[in-house]
C-alpha cells in the first residue's frame, strides 16, 4: 500500500486557494480568486495526467509553464512571472503530488495533517494543532486527491465505500472518510513518518525523559525484558520503541508484526510484516493475530508487535511466555493500570474460553516492564511513568513505579516543570539484572 511524488519532493507551493486575505495577485478580490481558480482548474483539464506525469523533471516544468501562458493568454488573464510560477507550483503538486498539501508532507516541522473538508486544513506542529491557511480549491478536488491516494493502494473510495486506510510510500498513514459519512468532507488525516532516527540521548534533550529514566530503559533493553509502551494516540510510543530498539544486539532476528509499517530498526536481520486489509469483496484479510502466530514460526528471537489491539493480545503474551524475551509492543491506554485491563480485554475478545485469573497470571508471566507516556499539555511528550509488572495477589496485577514524572507547575512559556522520584526497592527481574551482571550498574543508577 504506496503513495509518493513521482520525483520525490514535489516544488514547494506559496499560496492557498481562496485561503488568505491576500491572494496571489497581491489584492483582496473575490473575483481575482475566482478567475485563478478557474485557471487552474482549465490548465489542469488541458494536461494529460499520464503523459505529464512520464516526464523528466527537466521536461515537466516547461511543459506546464507553456500550458499556463497558452491558457491564460486565450482567457485574457495577466500573469506575471511569479504568478506563473506559482500556478505551474501547484500543478506541479497536483499531477505528481497531493495538491495543495504536498509542501505540508514535505515540511519536517509537521507531524500530523488533519483535512477538515476542502477549506479547514489543520497541522501539528512542537506539539501545537495550528491552521494551515492552506485549502483545496473546493470539494471536487479535495475527492480527486482522495481518490488518487486510494486507487494507488488498490483501493475504492466513494459513497459504497467511503473509509480507506493506506500508506504513503515515505511510511506516512493516511485515513480517509467521504461522504456521507463524513458530513463536510471528504476528511483526511494524515500521520506523518519521521525519518529521523531518535536514540534515548534526544529523548532527554527533548525532555521527553531523565538521563535516570533513560539508562534504566537501557538496562531493560539490553537485559531482554518484556516491554509495553503504553499511551494516548500521538504520544509517543513508536519513536519510543524505535529509540529502545537501538540498543538490541545485531546478532539477533527481529520479527515485526504492524498494521501500517512504522518501525525504524536498524539491525541487519529484520524480518518486517504487515497485514492486508480485505479486499473490495470482503476477501484475502490477514490479520495482526494471523501474522503473530506466522512469526512464531520464523525462528524469532524476538518479537516486535506495532500496537496490539485484538486477540492477538493471546499470542503476543504466548511469545513473551515462551522464550522470546525481549519482546515489545504498544497499546493505547491512560495508565499503567489501564493497560493491564486492556491487556485482559483483549485476549477474552478472542473466545478463547480462558478464566479470568488464567489471562492475568499469563500477563505476569509475560510482561516485565510498562512504560508510559504521554502528550502533556505544553506539547512535550514525555514518559511518565517506567512500571514493573511485579506478581498477582488474589485477583490483583501488582504493579510496583520504578520511576515516575510529577508536574511542580509551569514556567512564563507554558512550559511544564516537574521532577521524577524513583523507588529503591528491588524490581521483580532482579535475577536477571544479576544473570546479565548489571545488578550493581541498576543499584548505582538509583544513587544518582
Amino acid at each position: 500500500m504506496s503513495l509518493s511524488p513521482r520525483f520525490g519532493k514535489v516544488l514547494p507551493q506559496n499560496t492557498s486557494y481562496l485561503g488568505k486575505d491576500e491572494d496571489v495577485f497581491g489584492v483582496q478580490h473575490r473575483e481575482t480568486i475566482v478567475q485563478w481558480a478557474e485557471l487552474h482548474g482549465l490548465c489542469l483539464e488541458r494536461l494529460d495526467p499520464v503523459a505529464v506525469s512520464k516526464l523528466p523533471p527537466e521536461r515537466l516544468i516547461p511543459e506546464i509553464e507553456r500550458v499556463v501562458d497558452e491558457t491564460a493568454t486565450e482567457k485574457r488573464i495577466q500573469l506575471n512571472a511569479r504568478e506563473q510560477k506559482i500556478l505551474a507550483n501547484e500543478l506541479v503538486n497536483d499531477i505528481n503530488g497531493l495538491g495543495p498539501i504536498q509542501p505540508l508532507l514535505d515540511d519536517d516541522s509537521i507531524t500530523d495533517i488533519m483535512v477538515n473538508g476542502p477549506f479547514k486544513i489543520f497541522v501539528e506542529k512542537s506539539g501545537k494543532l495550528v491552521e494551515s491557511g492552506t485549502k483545496f480549491r473546493d470539494r471536487r478536488h479535495l475527492m480527486a486527491v482522495s481518490q488518487r491516494i486510494a486507487s494507488a493502494v488498490g483501493r475504492r473510495i466513494d459513497e459504497s465505500s467511503p473509509t480507506v486506510d493506506a500508506r504513503l510510500e515515505d511510511g506516512s498513514r493516511v485515513n480517509i472518510v467521504f461522504p456521507p459519512l463524513a458530513l463536510d468532507g471528504p476528511y483526511l488525516s494524515i500521520r506523518k513518518f519521521s525519518r529521523k532516527k531518535i536514540d534515548f540521548k534526544q529523548l532527554v534533550e527533548n525532555g521527553s525523559c531523565s538521563i535516570q529514566l533513560a539508562k534504566i530503559l537501557e538496562i531493560a533493553s539490553r537485559i531482554r525484558l518484556n516491554v509495553i509502551v503504553s499511551g494516548g494516540t500521538g504520544s509517543g510510543k513508536t519513536t519510543l520503541m524505535n529509540a529502545m530498539s537501538r540498543l538490541i544486539d545485531s546478532s539477533e532476528r527481529i520479527i515485526t508484526v504492524e498494521d501500517a509499517a512504522e518501525l525504524q530498526f536498524q539491525q541487519p536481520h529484520v524480518v518486517r510484516l504487515e497485514t492486508r486489509p480485505p479486499s473490495i469483496e470482503g476477501t484475502g484479510e490477514i490479520t495482526q493475530r494471523d501474522l503473530v502466530r506466522n512469526a512464531l514460526r520464523m525462528r524469532p528471537d524476538r518479537i516486535i508487535i506495532g500496537e496490539v489491539r485484538g486477540p492477538e493480545a493471546f499470542d503476543m503474551l504466548q511469545a513473551m511466555n515462551t522464550g522470546h524475551d525481549g519482546s515489545m509492543s504498544t497499546i493505547h491506554a491512560n495508565t499503567t493500570r489501564d493497560a493491564i485491563t486492556r491487556i485482559e480485554n483483549m485476549v477474552q475478545m478472542g473466545n478463547f474460553g480462558l478464566p479470568t485469573s488464567s489471562i492475568k497470571a499469563q500477563i505476569v508471566g509475560a510482561v516485565d516492564l510498562i512504560v508510559q507516556i504521554e502528550r502533556q499539555r505544553d506539547g512535550v511528550r514525555r514518559i511518565v511513568q517506567v512500571t514493573d509488572v511485579s506478581g498477582i495477589e488474589g485477583e490483583i496485577v501488582t504493579l510496583n513505579d520504578i520511576i515516575s514524572f510529577h508536574i511542580d507547575g509551569e514556567n512564563f512559556n507554558g512550559k511544564i516543570n516537574g521532577h521524577y522520584s524513583v523507588s529503591r526497592s528491588r524490581p521483580s527481574f532482579y535475577k536477571t539484572l544479576i544473570y546479565y551482571q548489571l545488578d550493581h550498574v541498576w543499584s548505582s543508577i538509583f544513587e544518582e
